[in-house]
């Protein structure tokens, strides 16, 4: 059995190593003539092409199902990930706010006491009228927007006039159905302005550039760049606190401002009543004594 064994595998050692080298030059064969037959015989090439193509896909596409499943599985793995890290943070914001919102009580409470204690008269209710910007009435010398709300809607000579940003500036002139806007950047306009961090006050005048300066500042006065300005609350012309801009440039030219509002980009305001009138009925007042004398 044995003897037969060893002699089977020695006839079939040789068959198989000239079956080997055989295929392999089958093989090349079969490629050069399918290259030639591609250059002859195109569409034959292509349609042969095409039903290799449609038998394989249904193995391609059994192949692709794993693959697709475990990119699927990473993709989840990342979005719970993400969602537990997003959780954490958000359940430290919470922590945070909690704390903040403990403090904000606390001093609610402090703040109506001293209220209480000194007999603070609280500023007037603020009443607003939403308008849209219906012409840009300014040029080199005049920086003014007509809006489409007048006396009808509650509006008045001298109100401040905001955006989402800060302030563009005040009424100055009313019609029925429409006003002007004197912005703060116009030559005209002079607005009472304190800087925020440090408290010095001084007066913002426009010079029909997109840069009003700072007038009338205290000698000792300390400005630097990047402060914010804010409206004083000076001569009633302005309610306090109103945002303008902040601080652009500190210099011996003079130190410039750069408001919040870009004013070419305005489409609708908000006119604010505060209830004041300060220098605008003393003017009014003024000229119209002058006119009866």
């Amino acid at each position: 059995m044995k003897d037969t064994t060893r002699t089977v595998n020695r006839i079939a050692q040789p068959v198989k190593a000239l079956a080997n080298r055989f295929a392999f030059m089958a093989l090349i064969l079969a490629a050069v003539a399918l290259i030639v037959l591609g250059r002859v015989d195109v569409a034959t090439i292509d349609n042969v092409r095409s039903q290799v193509t449609d038998a394989m896909v249904p193995i391609l596409n059994a192949l692709s199902r794993p693959k697709i499943t475990l990119s699927r599985w990473i993709d989840q793995g990342q979005a719970l990930l993400k969602v537990r890290a997003q959780n954490i943070a958000l359940i430290k914001d919470r922590e945070r706010l909690m704390q903040w919102e403990a403090a904000a009580r606390k001093l609610e409470a402090e703040n109506r006491i001293l209220r209480d204690l000194l007999n603070f008269q609280p500023e007037p209710a603020i009443s607003f009228v939403s308008s849209r910007v219906v012409a840009d009435a300014g040029g080199a010398f005049v920086h003014s927007m007509i809006m489409n709300a007048g006396t009808n809607a509650g509006v008045a000579k001298g109100q401040a006039v905001v955006t989402g940003d800060g302030l563009l500036g005040r009424v100055a002139n009313v019609g029925r159905r429409s006003g002007r806007i004197l912005l703060i950047t116009d030559l005209n306009s002079r607005v009472p302005i304190v800087i925020e961090s440090s408290r010095v006050r001084a007066i913002m005048a426009g010079n029909n550039t997109n840069r009003p300066r700072l007038i009338h500042l205290p000698t000792d006065a300390v400005i630097a760049r990047g402060d914010r300005v804010v409206t004083s609350g000076h001569a009633g012309a302005f309610p306090p606190g109103l945002p303008i801009g902040i601080v652009a440039s500190v210099s011996d030219m003079g130190i410039e401002i750069l408001p919040f509002v870009t004013h070419d980009r305005v489409e609708f305001v908000r006119v604010l009543n505060f209830g004041l009138h300060g220098i605008i009925e003393d003017l009014s007042q003024a000229s119209g004594v002058n006119g009866h004398n």
